[in-house]
């Protein structure tokens, strides 16, 4: 073998031992080691001369402990207690009636009003007299919350009882949004809780404006994460996410902003500082001799604590759980420093452990932030795989039997590291020989992709990974070593391909290639468009695509939140023209109002409803931003991460190019010219320049636009500051147009060309990505499509960086927009050069030469405006074309294709 990976066997112990111990492989051992060490009593010797270092402080515990049994359930450690008991303390009868008395039927109005007081007096210590609409809020989602844990509550048991095999989707982002709105409907309590909080004196929607979104995630990974777990729930499938509790999120040239969301106690989650794990860093790693095993000490440590956030199914007893994991110190603070007079040194434990899960994606430009960032999804990915371990254990069942009864899906590359975990785990841990623990691990993990860009997929520099986590490089080696030389065997003396394929990078330094981890550990890669999953297998991954396990999950989003919740007004619409609700669970049924396209009465209240919600919208941009918009005028809107494969930058020189058009056109002209309000919202990496340097563009632009009399109200460009959910709830019902226009081959799917064609907004779009599936089935006549065709892209980026023109020649409506930049129309001009010199010198995503497109694709945007009958049409037959882009469907997909488990309903009684 090369020397690629002679270095890769020369740092391993011996791989495979006769004589290694397995009686693991039977009888999983694996416990939740205690977060602190163990009390001083009659069976423990003391020094005396340790008293008062730190660690050794006795604890000071009078009540019997309460522990943790082997099925999950406490008891208190009393004589004749067996591990294994079910909750029996006290009497039975006493318990379910108590239990029973707290329920409160979902139409009983002054049953709801008597859980919100009660929270009013008892839980905020308030009274009528001082309640003001944030304490209002809190007593109404604590009553709420009551609902979701008895739901909550009888689906865990439920499981634990049944058994099920269950799915953990493990996603770094989960951006949930507000939740006060979606449980009540979830719930079907919704008109209950706003005629119980009329009676209170409060307005039902003035206390959903008091809720902070969940600031758990920055774009569309984390929001796919909760369309996702709440079809999990309203499937009835067996299945938990897993995710980090930040504390402060950055917010949006984009100033990042602390979002400091948990400042105020959030009443949807639920502590358990009962449930906490270990977790080491650093140290150093001893192999045992003629073992696969090695001790792995030393180092530092912290905890990793849940907490709980019920997500509950829509119109289902069936509530998932969302477990968040927060870093804390396993010594708080050190009392000796502290009155030695060193006080930084006293909580220093205490800032280094909780700085872990501060703030999600530290800025990784400097290696400071790539090592927290790296510590994060390590502390995630190990107490996730500890706490699953520990709920398998409670079967009682040889570790063989893993993949019959757990399946993780890695929801893109951040959870990779649980793969090596849970290698770790089984050797070390558990004595489980190496083959053994990767025939199991193998068959347990799937891996979801979600980008082509090479430059996209995470790697880990390798010094820095073997420093933070030496015994995981170690089983790394192991891993690359063991795939190469199946490699080496199909494919003899070809060492580019072992280099390709090999899951260390070579180079100075060398590097850990994450994705190419993943699928070697995983059964099943999916990627998350038609057009997507094709690219997988014929670009990045074209070594990889001769295993079995690649296929295609296309995305999708929930109805329940984007339309019941965002738009209930057409939610009412489709449910009283199709006389039930039962499209919001089978959204395939709204295809039968396509004929209303056809129907003059049910345009008018369709297009009546557009207006509204553009009212709504426009009166929230004047409240906030102080700009007016014309409801008449078309609402574009481009929602998403700022990046330039996403390119924001075509559509704001399509913008500059339309304004200078105005700028010389007569006032006649000017009458024939349609009126445009174009909307941006999104966020940028907190080290990505030129995506900050687009956002600049974009605010510069919208002052001169929006102030210049000769425009009036013919252009309006906004830029929405802080964009989130419940943002997007207000625009996405509001939009006209959905601005899909990524480089072809570029998007692996997008998500919010979903939810805006769901709410009637014709697609304005480059082929690519999901775009390919919604134009096929809302049929490309009722879209805009753009541009140049994945299979085009590589022979276009070649020729502008070999044969290349002037952008006068590839685009002489482009160049003019760029000598308006230049020249200092929007600012100092200087300031753009970065941004301007991408697109001078290669282009590499194809601005320049999809530029005529995209204008031509305009005009037809304005010529169609101006008949408004057919407008309405391909708005209704786009809504009611979407039933294929349900998360239902896609988790339904998962739950066939991948997972291999079956919904497991709890009953009503």
């Amino acid at each position: 073998m090369s020397a690629l990976t002679q270095e890769n066997v020369s740092k391993l112990p011996t791989t495979t031992s006769p004589g290694s111990r397995t009686p693991s492989l039977h009888q999983p051992t694996l416990s939740r080691r205690s977060s602190v060490s163990a009390g001083i009593g009659p069976n423990h010797n003391v020094d005396v001369n340790q008293i008062g270092v730190p660690g050794t402080t006795p604890r000071r515990d009078s009540r019997p402990k309460h522990q943790r049994s082997l099925t999950g359930s406490y008891f208190p450690s009393q004589p004749g207690a067996k591990e294994g008991d079910e909750w029996t303390v006290g009497d039975a009868q006493t318990w379910k009636t108590a239990i029973e008395a707290e329920q409160v039927d979902k139409d009983d109005v002054q049953g709801v009003a008597n859980t919100v007081v009660r929270h009013v007096t008892t839980t905020l210590a308030r009274q009528a007299g001082n309640l003001d609409e944030l304490g209002a809020y809190q007593a109404t989602a604590l009553s709420v919350r009551d609902q979701l844990l008895k739901r909550w509550n009888e689906t865990t048991s439920y499981h634990t009882k049944n058994a099920p095999k269950r799915v953990y989707y493990l996603s770094i982002e989960w951006l949930m949004g507000r939740t006060l709105d979606n449980a009540v409907l979830n719930l079907d309590m919704r008109n209950t809780y706003e005629s119980a909080t009329q009676k209170l004196g409060f307005n039902f929607e003035d206390l959903l404006n008091e809720e902070r979104d969940a600031a758990l995630g920055n774009g569309g990974l984390g929001r796919l994460a909760a369309c996702y777990i709440d079809s999990m729930a309203t499937l009835n499938l067996p299945g938990w996410g897993y995710g980090l509790r930040q504390l402060i999120s950055s917010t949006g040239e984009q100033l990042e902003a602390p979002d400091p969301w948990l400042d105020r106690e959030n009443p949807w989650e639920i502590p358990r500082l009962d449930v906490s794990y270990p977790i080491r860093f650093y140290g150093r790693v001893e192999a045992i001799p003629n073992s696969s095993r090695a001790i792995w000490s030393g180092g530092n440590e912290c905890l990793a604590v849940a907490y709980d956030v019920p997500i509950p199914g829509f119109a289902t007893k069936n509530t998932a759980n969302l477990r968040l994991w927060a870093a804390r110190p396993i010594q708080g603070f050190d009392l000796n420093s502290f009155n030695a007079g060193n006080y930084e040194a006293s909580v220093a434990s205490s800032s280094d452990a909780e700085n872990i899960t501060r703030v999600l994606y530290p800025n990784d430009n400097m290696y400071a932030g790539k090592e927290l960032r790296l510590k994060q999804q390590y502390l995630w990915c190990s107490a996730s795989l500890q706490d699953i371990l520990r709920r398998y254990q409670k079967l009682n069942l040889p570790w063989d039997q893993l993949p019959d009864y757990v399946v993780i899906q890695m929801n893109d590359t951040h959870p990779t590291i649980s793969i090596v975990e849970l290698m770790r785990i089984l050797i070390d841990e558990e004595e489980v020989p190496y083959d053994v623990a990767w025939g199991i691990t193998t068959k347990v993990f799937a891996y979801t992709n979600h980008t082509v860009l090479p430059e996209a997929l995470e790697k880990w520099p390798l010094p820095l990974f073997e420093n933070l986590l030496p015994r995981h490089l170690q089983i790394i080696y192991t891993i690359n070593m063991n795939f190469l030389n199946e490699v080496a065997k199909r494919f003899p003396g070809d060492m580019d391909r072992i280099r390709r394929m090999s899951i260390i990078e070579e180079g100075t330094p060398k590097f850990v290639r994450m994705a190419h981890l993943a699928i070697v550990g995983s059964f099943k890669v999916n990627g998350v468009a038609a057009l997507h999953s094709q690219l997988l297998q014929s670009t990045i991954f074209r070594d990889l695509k001769g295993r079995d396990g690649f296929t295609n999950v296309t995305n999708g989003v929930t109805p329940r939140r984007w339309l019941l919740q965002c738009n209930p007004r057409l939610a009412q619409l489709i449910t009283d023209t199709l006389g039930s609700e039962h499209w919001l669970v089978n959204l395939k049924q709204i295809s039968q109002l396509l004929p209303m396209a056809d129907n003059a009465e049910f345009r008018h209240a369709f297009r009546e409803i557009k207006i509204e919600n553009k009212a709504r919208l426009a009166d929230v941009l004047h409240s906030e931003l102080g700009l007016s918009v014309d409801v008449d005028s078309i609402f574009t809107c481009q929602i998403k991460r700022l990046h330039e494969y996403k390119r924001q930058t075509l559509n704001l020189f399509g913008i500059i190019h339309r304004y200078l058009r105005i700028k010389k056109a007569t006032p006649q002209e000017r009458k024939k010219i349609a009126k445009h309000t174009a909307i941006f919202a999104g966020k940028a990496a907190p080290g990505y320049y030129i995506a900050k340097l687009v956002i600049r563009l974009i605010v510069n632009v919208a002052k001169i636009v929006n102030h210049d009399p000769d425009v009036g109200d013919l252009l309006r460009v906004v830029f929405i500051p802080d964009y989130s959910v419940s943002v997007a709830e207000v625009l996405i019902p509001a939009a006209d147009v959905s601005v899909q226009i990524s480089t072809a081959g570029t998007e692996a799917s997008g998500t919010s060309n979903m939810k805006l064609g769901l709410n009637g907004a014709l697609l304005l779009g480059t082929v690519d990505g999901a775009n390919v599936e919604i134009a096929e089935d809302v049929g490309e006549d009722n879209a805009f499509l753009l541009g140049h065709l994945a299979a085009d892209v590589e022979a276009v980026r070649y020729s502008n960086s070999y044969n290349p023109t002037s952008l006068e020649e590839r685009s002489p409506e482009l160049a003019a927009v760029f000598k308006a930049i230049e020249a200092g129309t929007f600012g100092d001009g200087h300031v753009y050069e970065p941004l301007l010199k991408t697109i001078y010198d290669h282009d590499y995503y194809l601005v320049s030469n999809d530029f005529g497109s995209y204008l031509a694709a305009e005009n037809l945007v304005d010529e169609l405006w101006a008949d408004q009958e057919e407008w309405t049409k391909k708005s209704i037959r786009t809504a009611f074309a979407m039933g294929s882009f349900t998360s239902d469907r896609s988790v339904q997909d998962y739950a066939d294709s991948i997972w291999s488990i079956e919904p497991d309903p709890v009953p009503e009684n």
